[in-house]
């Protein structure tokens, strides 16, 4: 069914990409729109954990530097059959974590500094398996994918708008009746699809990898306790992760001045919902 979710979202999300380039330019729309999606999952493929990375800061860190760390990393990548990601720290005190990389063979995992300090052994294990979750069920090239042909449909219809501001726009659609209306008011309100498509892929697949952690680990218990600590310390700690990344980590970071349209429109489910969920798991320790 989750497998269903997400064919379903990322199926919905290149039909409204089509759209957009239909209103825009009738067939020849729809072939500029499907160019764009190639050539920004492409770059999104081979280079979206480089650019997270980057821009959150993230410094790769040794095994003699971080000892802890890696010992959870190495026994949780075993028990679920998976290669080590590389892992990085981001010198902040805001706790949060988040994996990147097109595959499990290119996979990393960064946390912060103040994660470190925060966790203990077993809130920490629950952070590592969520992460190593997200890798193993490829949800970071999905997001990556969904993030890309979200930016497609939104960059297509700022063209549309203008194009039908100054009288341009496709022929066919202004002969038929009521199809000029019709497109522009397509234009406005898809990327307000495409948005809602792509938060929903979002939170469902932060319960999947919270599921998937808690039964790598055999028990729910660490990443409740983690979750409340992280979602107590994000509210008071601005964090200097860039919004472009922050779909990626484990809890939304504090950016300051947060109002009710952040909230209603996370990418992130509600943490007591998150918490709900994983009370509510059955789950029996690995033998």
């Amino acid at each position: 069914m989750k497998v269903f979710r997400t064919a379903f979202l990322l199926t919905a999300l290149t039909l409204v990409l089509l759209a957009i380039g239909d209103a825009v330019g009738g067939r020849n729309g729809m072939t500029i729109a499907l160019v764009f999606a190639a050539v920004g999952n492409f770059i999104a493929y081979f280079f979206s954990d480089k650019i997270a990375l980057m821009s959150s800061g993230a410094q790769p860190v040794s095994r003699e530097e971080l000892p802890r760390l890696y010992e959870v990393m190495e026994r949780l990548a075993a028990k679920a059959n998976l290669p080590v990601p590389r892992l990085y720290v981001i010198p902040e005190a805001a706790p949060n974590a988040f994996a990147t990389g097109r595959n499990p063979s290119h996979a990393s995992v960064a946390v912060t500094q103040g994660l470190m300090q925060l966790m203990n052994d077993e809130e920490l294990e629950g952070v590592i398996a969520h992460e190593l979750s997200h890798v193993r069920n490829y949800d970071i090239l999905i997001s990556s994918i969904a993030a890309t042909i979200a930016g497609a449909i939104t960059h297509l219809a700022f063209m549309g708008r203008f194009a039908a501001i100054f009288g341009y726009g496709s022929s066919r659609d202004n002969d038929r009746e009521g199809g000029g209306l019709t497109a522009l008011l397509m234009l406005f309100l898809a990327p307000f699809a495409a948005m809602f498509l792509q938060m929903g892929l979002s939170q469902q697949r932060e319960y999947a990898a919270d599921e998937t952690g808690a039964r790598m680990i055999g028990q729910p218990y660490g990443l409740i306790s983690a979750l409340q600590k992280l979602g107590a310390y994000n509210q008071r700690i601005p964090s200097n992760i860039p919004q472009t990344t922050s779909a990626l980590c484990i809890v939304k970071p504090l950016f300051g001045g947060g109002s009710i349209f952040s909230s209603l429109f996370s990418t992130h489910p509600p943490l007591e919902d998150r918490i709900a969920a994983l009370r509510e798991l059955t789950v029996t320790r690995p033998g």
